[in-house]
């Protein structure tokens, strides 16, 4: 345990991705004390503006100050992105579970999660908010019911294998419940390849939330969203093309910060790509 902590604070992946993550959660917690002006106050006198000191990021065809709806866009897009991270592990790692450890429902579950994952995932979560209509609360759930597939896969690989390892066929044989065999022995040794795959989850859910904002079917306006801004940006992006650059520029560090962080600990945490990395 000593050894892992001295790995991931010696990684340089988790030390560059998890600043960068950590800042950007610090932002969107602390936005209404770091933010300059109103998200959506309105300040026509001042629309179009470039860059200034004023403005340091400009304003938008409103006169919204962009780099205040910059900041508080990210409360949306990382509440999403960290909603969908919580959810899909909960119901991938249930999922997986029970169709690794008891084979008669490994078939059926395994095929059920193939056939939706043959379903490209932006396409499956824009259908699902289309029909049930745009909310935050909506996106989560849509983008929780694309994703948690890829977290099942992932538990039900670890689980395979842990079952055959010899302390749970030992505990099998001193008579464990069949419950307490699922979390002391094998729930407990998928913490790692668990973690990893949630990191990821939130860097995919973060893009994916900005997309569907941008397509008109995230989170509604006026509350700022990267998707949104960059999206009612496409009108004036000729004239002023830094609506849309910043807040493209934040969803590129952020996905890059937690992708970042999930290699680094993907290199800790999976001793097959550490003793690679040797």
């Amino acid at each position: 345990m000593k050894l892992t902590k001295n790995l991931i604070f010696r990684n340089r992946s988790i030390q560059i991705g998890g600043a960068i993550t950590l800042f950007m959660i610090l932002l969107a917690l602390f936005a209404p004390l770091i933010a300059p002006y109103p998200p959506i106050g309105m300040n026509i006198p001042s629309m179009l503006k470039s860059p200034s000191a004023d403005h340091l990021f400009g304003t938008d065809e409103f006169g919204r100050d962009v780099l205040s709806r910059v900041i508080f866009g990210a409360r949306i897009s990382l509440r999403v992105g960290l909603s969908v991270a919580i959810t899909t592990g909960i119901l991938g790692i249930g999922v997986g579970l029970f169709a690794g450890y008891f084979r008669r429902l490994d078939n059926p579950i395994m095929r059920f999660l193939d056939a939706m994952m043959a379903i490209p995932s932006l396409l499956l979560a824009l259908a699902i908010v289309s029909i049930v209509g745009p909310s935050e609360g909506t996106a989560v759930a849509a983008l929780t019911i694309t994703y948690t597939p890829r977290t099942a896969r992932v538990i039900r690989g670890a689980v395979l294998s842990i079952k055959e390892q010899y302390y749970v066929e030992s505990a099998t044989a001193l008579g464990a419940g069949t419950l307490r065999i699922m979390i002391q022995h094998i729930l407990v040794n998928c913490i790692g390849p668990v973690i990893v795959q949630q990191s990821f989850i939130f860097a995919y859910a973060v893009l994916a939330e900005a997309m569907l904002s941008f397509l008109g079917v995230g989170p509604p306006p006026p509350a700022p969203s990267w998707g949104n801004i960059i999206s009612e940006a496409r009108g004036s992006m000729r004239i002023a093309p830094w609506i849309m650059f910043f807040p493209g520029i934040a969803i590129s560090i952020t996905v890059l910060g937690i992708n970042m962080l999930g290699d680094g600990l993907r290199d800790v945490l999976d001793p097959k790509s550490r003793v690679q990395g040797r």
